[in-house]
């Protein structure tokens, strides 16, 4: 069960949905798949939403195939939801409309490396993980980490980030060029391999972020990162969260290039405790990593210490031995499991904002004192070198008091975010969870904008529609 988003769409009419169906069925035979398992499946959202689940999904293996399923549906008008991993938290895949879902997994080909260029050409199924397996013996590898072994097309779609983006940047910094099937099955090139261009409108980065709701991706071109030589993991624990978020501030400005460093608030501390066998102090705790040199990160390390005891930072432990950096980053991105498991039964309901950075510690403490006001139960994790920070809040969805105080705590919560100077959404997205944030964000002017481009470039609404863009 779960929170039900108000649908102002229309479903295709049955005969409509019967002839695509009949269509796809002759050009596809067994991958196209309606069986009420597999739908169900391909409308799994890891969100307090609701799923709702496509009327058929497809099983794609090159771009041709998904050049047909756009050609069928846009000929009868019926929905299509591109599906990379389904690790969306707002609701991306979900078809609120029903339609036809492209399952993307199977293209998962690295087609092009280029090392000394530090790029590379991959088909949107590709996974973070698989992707840098296959680069680990050429000495590159790619940065972008959500936690989650997401897609690369899926990660393009919703302009992910993770715990690297302080140092390596967002999907937006790192997608040089696309190949999009457009609304008509037709294919947009959006750039090159070159690492710069000035050659007409920015349509890659129009299509990064875009949830699939413009076109849907079918080959990427990423920059990649040499492999640092050295990389220690280090944790420093301290009395407050503001302390810990003001020895971020100074690290920045003192031009320490920190790769990660991540704030666990003390509930989330007691959590990955528990959940990964760790011992770690239960108050705010940084997480950090340095790449570089062997002295530079010995260097790098022994300065964010010191600016660490400025700011009542206590216990500072470093390593750079493998096996202990991965355990402790590993806690770090199981911290929703370690949530989880705080209350066997409860859904999770994982939400995020995003500050500039000199307000973290104020909306941090702000949002805390609220989780105490309302009685609910959230620990909190943050990316805090750029401000943005995760609520894992804890609801019996078949609660009616207890769902209806975490929706007036995630409403206060974007509210308090955005009278910062911050976002509704960091790294999550919009989706279909927070479409009723982005005029109070952006102003009316730029939402009938995103209108104009939608229609411009889907006139029938037939990409992932009912996302991002809040209906008329």
């Amino acid at each position: 069960m779960g929170l039900t988003v108000t649908n102002h769409l229309k479903r295709p009419e049955p005969a409509a949905l019967a002839s695509t169906i009949e269509a796809l069925a002759a050009r596809f035979g067994n991958r196209l798949i309606t069986s009420q398992a597999v739908r169900d499946q391909h409308a799994h959202t890891t969100t307090w939403l609701a799923p709702q689940p496509p009327d058929a999904v497809v099983m794609a293996q090159e771009t041709a195939d998904i050049q047909d399923v756009v050609r069928i549906c846009a000929h009868f008008g019926v929905p299509v939801i591109a599906f990379g991993t389904g690790t969306s938290l707002e609701g991306q895949v979900n078809a609120p409309a029903g339609g036809v879902c492209i399952d993307l997994r199977d293209m998962n080909k690295v087609l092009e490396v280029h090392a000394e260029d530090l790029d590379c050409v991959i088909q949107p199924g590709v996974t973070r993980k698989a992707l840098n397996e296959h680069l680990r013996d050429q000495g590159v590898f790619f940065p972008i980490d959500p936690g989650a072994d997401a897609s690369l097309g899926g990660m393009a779609s919703t302009r992910a980030s993770g715990t690297n983006a302080v140092r390596y940047g967002t999907m937006r910094d790192n997608v040089l060029a696309l190949k999009v099937v457009r609304g008509d099955g037709g294919i947009i090139k959006t750039g090159t391999r070159s690492k710069k261009s000035s050659a007409g409108y920015d349509l890659t980065h129009l299509f990064v972020g875009a949830e699939g709701t413009l076109g849907i991706i079918c080959e990427l071109t990423i920059k990649l990162r040499g492999i640092p030589e050295t990389i220690a993991a280090a944790a420093c624990s301290f009395d407050s969260v503001r302390g810990a978020c003001q020895a971020t501030i100074l690290a920045i400005q003192t031009g320490i290039p920190v790769a990660r460093i991540e704030l666990l608030n003390a509930e989330q501390v007691r959590a990955c405790n528990s959940y990964s066998k760790l011992s770690l102090p239960e108050t705010p705790l940084l997480l950090l990593e340095f790449h570089g040199s062997e002295n530079e990160v010995a260097e790098q390390s022994k300065n964010f210490h010191e600016i660490a005891k400025e700011c009542g930072g206590g216990d500072f432990t470093w390593t750079t031995k493998p096996e202990d950096r991965t355990r402790l980053w590993q806690a770090r991105h199981d911290a929703y499991w370690a949530v989880k498991a705080l209350r066997v039964g409860s859904g999770v309901v994982a939400t995020d904002v995003c500050v500039p950075i000199s307000r973290l510690a104020d909306c941090v403490t702000e949002t805390e004192e609220d989780l105490k006001r309302l009685n609910l139960q959230s620990p909190i994790v943050g990316h805090v070198g750029d401000g943005n920070f995760h609520c894992s809040l804890l609801c019996d969805v078949d609660d009616a008091d207890e769902m209806a105080r975490g929706e007036d705590f995630m409403h206060r919560l974007v509210e308090r975010a955005q009278a910062m100077g911050g976002t509704c959404t960091g790294e999550h997205g919009i989706g279909q969870g927070k479409q009723k944030y982005l005029e109070a964000e952006l102003g009316p002017e730029a939402i009938d904008a995103m209108r104009a481009l939608k229609r411009a470039l889907d006139p029938q609404n037939i990409f992932n529609p009912g996302k991002i863009v809040p209906a008329v």
